[in-house]
């Protein structure tokens, strides 16, 4: 058996997700498996995979499902995940050559059970690197100390597979195709420390069809699971400013959904109640953005069919 799983959440993503697979067949370490689990594409990416299995030059699982959205992609691959550790490398991303050699060199020397895992870098393509370094002497951190220690930028998550099947599944709520991912290592974060690892791990490029480009579009589409991540954010979270801007949120979320207990539901009771006004104002906000954006687009498309 393998000692890391790589595994890719695909939707329609043919046209990027060839550029993951040459990285992995790069890979100067081959103690891995790729997992492919393809969520409800309509292109070609079945075909692509299973072409490339056939090729035999990495070993490669391959599951399709229904689109449930990223978080349902990631369910799906934990329940088939057997590996010690696991890294999820996006369908428009790729590795470094020799990323999966120090993932495996860095835990050879420093894992324990102690720790969830170890975290390394992201970079663009250029080689810059997104958001800052861990600081001498950080040797172990959470994410949440991290960021709170100042730190910033996507960071690239190794756990250890037995960890993170311990901890409940991404819910799924009819009708919507979001929930934050960090909901997972939130709670993580309360039990275990990762180790650093000053290295890149993954190379991103952010598209504009990707989730980066599209939160006020999330947010208005997917209120409840935007709702439920904050809730446990706020649960989680040490920072006052912080819960402050998830109290926001969550009042933001909860008036999309239409949910008016949202205080009643709230763990942060008087927190939610001061952040009604400006969860009431981003709730505007956010359908002003959804609105503009998609008269941009009908204007576009009357405009190229004219």
């Amino acid at each position: 058996m393998a000692t890391l799983t790589v595994f890719t959440p695909a939707y329609n993503r043919a046209h990027t997700i060839g550029r993951t697979y040459e990285s992995l067949c790069r890979q100067t370490c081959k103690d891995f498996e790729w997992l492919v689990v393809d969520d409800g594409s309509s292109d070609n990416t079945r075909e692509l995979v299973e072409g490339w299995i056939a090729e035999g030059k990495i070993p490669i699982r391959y599951i399709y499902q229904q689109n449930q959205g990223m978080h349902g992609a990631h369910n799906t691959a934990y329940r088939n995940i057997n590996t010690p550790l696991n890294t999820c490398i996006d369908s428009d991303d790729y590795m470094p050559d020799d990323a999966v050699e120090k993932i495996l060199n860095c835990w050879q020397q420093h894992g324990s059970d102690k720790v969830s895992g170890l975290v390394g870098l992201d970079v663009t393509e250029d080689g810059s690197l997104i958001g800052t370094k861990f600081p001498p002497g950080m040797e172990k951190t959470t994410l949440q100390g991290f960021y709170e220690a100042g730190g910033s930028g996507d960071k690239k998550l190794v756990y250890r597979t037995e960890v993170i099947k311990r901890y409940p599944e991404y819910p799924l709520f009819e009708g919507e195709r979001y929930v934050g991912l960090a909901y997972k290592y939130m709670l993580i974060d309360q039990d275990y420390e990762l180790i650093t690892l000053n290295e890149p791990l993954v190379i991103v490029e952010y598209q504009q069809d990707g989730s980066s480009f599209n939160m006020y579009k999330q947010y208005w589409n997917n209120p409840r699971g935007s709702a439920f991540y904050r809730i446990t954010e706020m649960q989680t979270t040490h920072s006052l400013k912080r819960k402050l801007m998830v109290c926001t949120h969550y009042v933001s979320s909860s008036i999309i959904c239409r949910n008016w207990r949202f205080l009643q539901e709230s763990p942060e009771k008087l927190l939610t109640l001061l952040c009604i006004p400006s969860g009431l104002a981003l709730y505007l906000l956010i359908r002003h953005k959804v609105k503009h954006n998609s008269l941009m687009k009908f204007n576009k498309r009357i405009k190229e069919n004219s």
